[in-house]
């Protein structure tokens, strides 16, 4: 296993985010799923120069991104952005691809079961024929509740790739599973098979460490699964705005050049922009929480 992460959650220059983790002994990154933002010729040579692989990608399933869709139209769209996103791993010789299937914050659905289910695993097979083609998996992402109504749980989302193809994986996250799964070192054992990717944080969504997750215990089931992935890092701060906040630095005081639909997404997690102190803080104790029990 090895430390990797997304950048998604504070914008910043992908060279700055890359620089930090470098530092903190992180050797991959989960590439935001924007093509057009992280062109792989301008991403390629940053990699290279701070000696960090990328790992793979995730969707950002937002605004009419939806495999779940009752519209065609939005279903071809959304497979057409999957797509892309496959392809800028592949460029950027990525390992794998998260994917959500559903739009996330996203909580009524357009069909019936059924007929999602169907959507969903025709959308799903169009993008995986594709990844196969380049040798990279992709993995179904659940979430908790409050974000999707499609996929909550580990064993949802192993019949999902079941249905999608004998190579799908599926992507298990620690907050997720804090939530929704009565035992997550079962759920994770139930997977063991399609696991393909990792996502952590704490159950509070804070870096590892900074919660009541077991992660030695969470590590050790992960080592008993023979799981040889990345531990992506995906703690997204809740901004303390009261006066008993214990973190004075937290908020971003002058905010970089942030797109509308950036700034929305962070904060439709519960979060917003946050100082690069603060941000810092938390992969520097993500590192320390978590090298020691991988290495």
């Amino acid at each position: 296993m090895h430390l990797s992460t997304h950048n998604w959650m504070r914008a910043e220059p992908l060279e700055i985010t890359l620089k930090r983790i470098k530092r903190l002994g992180f050797e991959s990154i989960e590439i935001s799923g924007e093509p057009l933002q992280y062109k792989p010729k301008e991403c390629r040579p940053l990699l290279k120069q701070y000696g960090i692989k990328c790992w793979g990608a995730v969707t950002l399933t937002l605004g009419e991104r939806n495999l779940a869709a009752k519209d065609p139209k939005q279903r071809a769209a959304s497979v057409d952005y999957m797509k892309s996103v496959v392809n800028m791993v592949h460029e950027l010789e990525g390992h794998e691809i998260t994917i959500v299937p559903a739009t996330v914050g996203k909580v009524v659905p357009d069909g019936t079961p059924e007929e999602e289910w169907k959507w969903v695993i025709a959308g799903l097979q169009e993008v995986y024929a594709l990844a196969e083609q380049h040798g990279i998996r992709i993995a179904l992402e659940p979430l908790n509740r409050f974000e999707t109504y499609f996929l909550n749980r580990a064993d949802q989302a192993v019949a999902l790739a079941q249905a999608v193809g004998p190579k799908c994986g599926v992507c298990l996250d620690v907050f997720h599973m804090n939530i929704e799964e009565v035992d997550m070192h079962a759920a994770i054992r139930a997977s063991k098979d399609r696991l393909v990717d990792v996502h952590v944080a704490e159950n509070n969504r804070l870096a590892p460490g900074m919660g009541r997750i077991d992660w030695a215990a969470l590590v050790e089931t992960l080592n008993e699964c023979g799981y040889k992935g990345a531990l992506t890092m995906e703690a997204v701060a809740p901004i303390d705005r009261t006066p008993v906040s214990p973190w004075t630095n937290q908020v971003e005081q002058n905010p970089v050049d942030i797109s509308p639909e950036q700034l929305k997404f962070i904060q439709d997690h519960g979060s917003s922009l946050l100082s690069e102190e603060y941000y810092t803080m938390l992969y520097e104790t993500a590192s320390k929480t978590l090298l020691p029990l991988i290495r």
